[in-house]
Order: structure tokens, then C-alpha cells, then sequence
């Protein structure tokens, strides 16, 4: 039978891995959407504000469910993990402070405007509530990464009694890892959201929407993909050198390197044994690992034989690492060839859409095996050389933990089905909307009073 302290790690892993589906899409989507608002704003184009409408639905939605999960998560650091507030509460307390005054007011109070004041407040004001609206989903990714990444690579404060107390916030919230880490975020979030973007649009037009919309999202999301998916390869990059000057012993469980070397192989497959330290099944370039890591063909990797009973398990690690860098590259050749075939035909052939369809949510996955990575590969720290999970943990009895782990599985799988159900109804409904006729039906008027109205 599981004890407590597995059981309150496997509930806080499934909560954060439903919240961060949401802030994932919203983060990039509000931005998608500030993007169709200003081209409206410019152009007088009926397309833009239609695509503008069918997407802040999702976006609402999306929104909705990341708030409900984000505040269910928050309780368990009081309910599972109450060392994590002792020891570490004087910093994690404050940062997470910042994030609701400073991002989440923002959204609060713009976020009616934004919904539902296009017909009651004047364009441009409606535009600046869409755009405030954006800055606040990334403010709020800024706080909570810069506390992940303090977790990570802890910075700027110092122990009194074994509790930690801040003597930089500077050091703490631009901690080593930080910029990396939200750099890779935010990046994750705009491929994500692109391909949600031309997924749908592709979902829309094989059920045979010949509206202009979906064709015109459809064209921003695949450039925006295009652009985004190589960038984030080398921001990775930036990233794995970040990790292995602060945290080697995870980048060695992302690599399986059980022993120090010098040219060190890029295991393309492998299956790690933790009790034979070694692994089985090898498929490696030669040399490969330590060019990437260290830019040196020769460059040296410390083993996980390093760090025997600080190192994290590795099998997740290690697996959840080539997931991610996989549908990374599925990413850059679908959005490239995509492109590819807009620029040349003008329009996708039905067989690249069906595949686009297939990867609606392929962010998703990409983002939960970062996360994974990220995450698991600090055990068995909570707060790297701090303090570990297992002082962290709460003492109840692991009936109660269990119960609720149950209750948060049932309630979250019903969510998800509708989440997913609701998004593509939408899309099949948008499909019998017709379009609009910019001779007899303009989108946008002119009032008594001379100024701009929607309709």
C-alpha cells in the first residue's frame, strides 16, 4: 500500500499536471487574440473580429478551468505540504503574493471588459483590455516561474534556525535558472497555443467551413509555429548548458550517463536499471551528449554514480526528456512543411490537415514531459540542497490523502472530457454560422455621435 508521502506527491502532480494545461494556452492564446483585436482596429476587416470572437470563447473557457485548478492547488501546500511554508514560506509566501496583486488584479479586472464589453465601451479601450488582460497571464507566468526556478536553483537568502530568510529578492526572483526557464515557459505556451489554433482551423475546414476565418487563423498560427518551434530548440539548448553547470545530477538521469566520461553518446533509446546502474538496449551517436552539453566533442558528464542518494529517478527523467525533444522536432518539420504548402498551393491537403487535427493538443504533451522533467528531476529535493520532500510532507494518515487523490482524479477526468467536448462542439457550430456579407452586414458601424460601434 502507498504511504502518506507518495500518495500527497502523486495528488500534487496531478493537480499541477491539469492546472498547467490551461495557463498554457491562455498565456500565448490572449496574445493571439490582442494580435486579431489591433489588425480589426486597423483594417475594418469582418474576418479578424470573427476570428477575435470564436476564439475568446476558448479562451474564456481555458481561462476559467486554469483559475478553479490554480486555486485547488494552492491548498495543498497547507494540506500536503506544510514543511514546504515552514521552512521556505518567508520567500515562496511573498512571490506568490506578487503574482495575485500584480498579474491576477490585472486579469480580474480587465478580464470583464475584455469578454464582455465589446458592444459597451469604445474600441480602443476594448483593444487595451485585451492587451492588459495579456500582460497579465504573462505577469503570472513571471511570479510563479521565478519561484519554480528559486526552487530549482535557490539564490539570495540565507538559514536561521532552518528557515530560510530572504537577504536578496533580486538574487531570489533572477535566480540562475530563471531566465531559461521562463524563456522555454512562455515559448512552450505560444507552440501550444498555435497549434490548438490550427488544429481547430483544420478541424473546421475537413467539416467544410469555407469561411475565411479559419483559413486566415489557420496562416497567422502556422507562421507563428514555424518561428516559434526552432527557437525554442535553441532556448533548450540555453537551458540544458544552465542545468548542468547548476544541476548536474539531472542532467545526467536525462541522459542516462551512470559513470563520469568524456564523450559521452546521445542515447537516442535506452532503458535505464536503477539497481544495476547501467542500461540496456543502448541506441547512441557517439560523442553527441557531450557536443551538445559542453559544445566539446570531448566534453566531460558527470555520472549519476556521482550523486548515489541525490540523484532523481531516472527512468521518468529519462523518457519524459525525449518525449518533449521528440514532438519538439514533430513540431519544427509539421509547421515548416505546413508553410511549405501554403505558400506554394495556397491551402493544405486534407491529409496534413488530419494530421494537424491530431496534433490540437500535441503542446500538451510536449509541456506535461518538460514539466515532468523539471520537476521530478530535482527529487529528492523540494528545494534543491534545502529541504527534501520527504520533510516537507504532511503526517496524516494516507486513507485521507487517498480519498481526496480519488476525488481529484474522478473530478478532473469528467473536466477534461468536457473541456475537449465543448472546444470542438464550438468549432462544429462555427462551421453553420454564416459568413458575414461586408456589403449588407458590416461588423462595424458608425454611431450618431461619429464614433465607432460594433454590431
Amino acid at each position: 500500500m502507498l504511504d502518506t508521502l507518495m500518495l500527497s506527491r502523486i495528488q500534487f502532480a496531478a493537480n499541477i499536471s491539469f492546472h498547467i494545461l490551461f495557463p498554457t494556452i491562455t498565456i500565448a492564446l490572449c496574445w493571439f487574440l490582442v494580435f486579431f483585436k489591433v489588425r480589426f482596429d486597423m483594417t475594418d476587416n469582418p474576418v479578424w473580429m470573427r476570428a477575435y470572437r470564436f476564439w475568446v470563447k476558448i479562451f474564456a473557457l481555458s481561462f476559467a478551468l486554469g483559475v478553479v485548478s490554480g486555486i485547488t492547488m494552492s491548498f495543498q501546500f497547507g494540506t500536503n505540504w506544510p514543511g514546504f511554508m515552514e521552512k521556505v514560506g518567508n520567500i515562496a509566501g511573498p512571490l506568490l503574493g506578487y503574482e495575485v496583486l500584480t498579474a491576477f488584479f490585472l486579469e480580474a479586472t480587465f478580464l470583464g471588459i475584455m469578454l464582455f464589453g465589446i458592444k459597451r465601451v469604445p474600441p480602443k479601450v476594448h483593444t487595451l483590455a485585451c492587451f492588459i488582460v495579456a500582460l497579465g497571464t504573462t505577469l503570472s507566468a513571471f511570479w510563479i516561474l521565478s519561484l519554480n526556478s528559486w526552487m530549482q536553483t535557490p539564490t539570495g537568502f540565507e538559514m536561521r534556525d532552518g528557515v530560510a530568510y530572504p537577504t536578496d529578492w533580486f538574487a531570489i526572483i533572477f535566480n540562475p535558472s530563471f531566465p531559461y526557464r521562463l524563456a522555454h515557459m512562455l515559448l512552450a505556451s505560444g507552440l501550444t497555443a498555435s497549434f490548438l489554433i490550427i488544429g481547430i482551423s483544420c478541424y473546421r475546414l475537413l467539416k467544410g467551413d469555407d469561411k475565411q476565418a479559419p483559413k486566415l487563423t489557420l496562416k497567422v498560427a502556422l507562421i507563428v509555429a514555424a518561428v516559434l518551434a526552432p527557437l525554442q530548440a535553441f532556448v533548450g539548448d540555453l537551458h540544458g548548458l544552465n542545468t548542468l553547470k547548476h544541476q548536474p545530477q539531472k542532467i545526467a538521469a536525462m541522459e542516462g550517463v551512470w559513470h563520469s566520461e568524456k564523450g559521452a553518446p546521445l542515447l537516442l533509446f535506452a532503458i535505464p536499471n536503477e539497481e544495476s546502474r547501467t542500461n540496456h538496449f543502448e541506441i547512441g551517436i557517439p560523442n553527441m551528449a557531450s557536443f551538445i552539453l559542453t559544445h566539446d566533442w570531448e566534453g566531460e558528464i558527470k555520472g549519476l554514480n556521482e550523486f548515489i542518494g541525490e540523484h532523481p529517478p531516472v527512468k521518468p527523467v529519462f523518457f519524459g526528456f525525449r518525449i518533449m525533444v521528440g514532438l519538439g522536432l514533430l513540431m519544427i518539420a509539421a509547421s515548416w512543411f505546413g508553410v511549405y504548402q501554403l505558400k506554394k498551393r495556397n491551402k493544405l491537403p486534407n491529409w496534413l490537415m488530419r494530421s494537424f487535427v491530431l496534433l490540437t493538443f500535441s503542446g500538451w504533451f510536449a509541456t506535461l514531459a518538460g514539466w515532468y522533467v523539471t520537476e521530478i528531476g530535482r527529487q529528492p529535493y523540494l528545494v534543491s540542497g534545502v529541504l527534501k520532500v520527504s520533510d516537507a510532507a504532511t503526517q496524516i494518515a494516507p486513507a485521507n490523502v487517498g480519498f481526496s487523490l480519488a476525488m481529484y482524479l474522478s473530478v478532473y477526468a469528467i473536466l477534461l472530457v468536457a473541456y475537449l467536448h465543448t472546444v470542438f462542439l464550438m468549432a462544429r457550430r462555427a462551421v453553420e454560422i454564416e459568413e458575414f456579407d461586408m456589403a449588407q452586414q458590416p461588423i462595424k458601424t458608425i454611431s450618431q455621435n461619429g464614433k465607432n460601434a460594433y454590431v
